[in-house]
C-alpha cells in the first residue's frame, strides 16, 4: 500500500494584492488490499479537503477582502490571510491507518491558530474505531489515562514551570475528548487543543500512553 500526497494551493489577489493564500494536503492512499477501506479513508479525505477550499475561497476570502476595504480606508496596514492544512501519518500497519492533521489559518493579529483532529481507521471494515476499543480489556481506561496525563504534566511542570496552566488537572477533565487520540507503533497519543490545558507557546500538548 502506498501513500500520495494530494495538493491543492492558490493564491487570490484583489486589486492587485495578494490577499488570501492556501495550501491544503491530504493523503490517498493506493493498493488492492483493503479496497473498501481505503475508498472509504479516501472519500472522507477528499470530502474534508473540498470543503476547507470552499471555506477558503468563500468566507474567509470574503473577510480579507472586508478587511482589506476597511484597512485601506483608515490607514492601517494589510493582512493577507493563509490558510494551511497538513496531515501527518503516524500508523500504517496490518489494516490499521491512524493520522492526524493540522489546520493553521492566520487572519491578523499576533499568531494565527492552529486546530489538530486525528483520524483511527479499520481498514478492513472501512471504519473508524473508538479509543475505548484500543483498550478492550481495561474498563477503567479513562481514569488511568486521565492519571498518566496529569503525571506527566506534574513531571513536566517540575523541570519548566508555566508550560501548563495553574489548574491543569481540572482543564485536563473539562476538555479531555475520546476523539483526540492517534496511535504510534507502540502508543496511544493523547493530544489537546491549544489554550485547553496550556498557554500557547506550549502548542499543542500531547501525551504517549503505552498500549
Amino acid at each position: 500500500m502506498e501513500v500520495e500526497k494530494i495538493v491543492l494551493e492558490r493564491e487570490l489577489l484583489y486589486r492587485g494584492t495578494v490577499l488570501l493564500t492556501y495550501r491544503i494536503e491530504y493523503p490517498k492512499l493506493v493498493g488492492i488490499t483493503y479496497g473498501y477501506g481505503i475508498d472509504q479513508v479516501n472519500r472522507y479525505n477528499r470530502r474534508k479537503a473540498l470543503s476547507l477550499k470552499l471555506y477558503a475561497e468563500r468566507d474567509l476570502w470574503k473577510d480579507a477582502k472586508e478587511v482589506y476595504d476597511y484597512n485601506m480606508a483608515n490607514g492601517y496596514p494589510i493582512i493577507p490571510y493563509e490558510l494551511v492544512y497538513t496531515y501527518d501519518i503516524t500508523l500504517l500497519d496490518k489494516g490499521i491507518l491512524s493520522l492526524y492533521t493540522d489546520e493553521y489559518v492566520f487572519t491578523g493579529g499576533a499568531h494565527g491558530s492552529t486546530t489538530r483532529e486525528s483520524q483511527n481507521w479499520n481498514l478492513q471494515r472501512g471504519i473508524q474505531f473508538s479509543l475505548e476499543s484500543v483498550f478492550p480489556h481495561d474498563p477503567d481506561y479513562f481514569l488511568l489515562i486521565l492519571k498518566e496525563i496529569n503525571h506527566q504534566i506534574a513531571n513536566q511542570e517540575e523541570e519548566d514551570p508555566g508550560r501548563y496552566f495553574e489548574n491543569y488537572c481540572q482543564l485536563v477533565l473539562d476538555t479531555f475528548r475520546l476523539d483526540q487520540f492517534y496511535l504510534t507503533e507502540s502508543d496511544v497519543v493523547i493530544f489537546f487543543q491549544q489554550y485547553d490545558i496550556a498557554p500557547y507557546s506550549s502548542g499543542i500538548p500531547t501525551f504517549s500512553i503505552p498500549r
